[in-house]
């Protein structure tokens, strides 16, 4: 079982940049490749950010790319999601999770990863 722990996250104003980190522990961490998600109040779940196992290949939500940049070290079982230019509507709960099978990676769904953080706030204050 592969616990995932997001840390990072907060408030912030707009424009301001956040970066936020999630840490795998119980599994092995470069066997999985790695997406971020986002919750915003009232609404469901969305894709922003996914990365490869080995770290070439990444995939963005359209709306994120040039301001997003997701990232991992393998040697510290982390992920990164690095979030310049902030804009209110960036406020959500973001959570991490981690997909054993990448052939879909690009797609985003939500369906294909097999394990999940707890979520972080980031609220991006006007």
């Amino acid at each position: 079982q592969v616990l995932l722990v997001e840390s990072g996250g907060g408030l912030v104003q707009a424009g301001d940049s956040l970066t936020l980190s999630c840490r795998a522990s119980g599994g092995a961490f470069a066997a999985y490749a790695a997406g971020w998600f986002r919750q915003p109040p009232g609404k469901e779940r969305d894709f922003v950010a996914a990365i490869k196992k080995n770290g070439m290949n990444k995939y963005y939500v359209h709306g994120t790319r040039g301001r997003f940049a997701i990232s991992r070290d393998n040697a510290k079982n982390e992920v990164y999601l690095q979030m310049n230019n902030l804009k209110p509507e960036d406020t959500a709960t973001y959570y991490c999770a981690l997909a054993a099978d990448e052939s879909k990676l690009g797609f985003g769904l939500d369906s294909d990863y097999d394990y999940w953080g707890q979520g972080i706030q980031v609220t991006v204050s006007s």
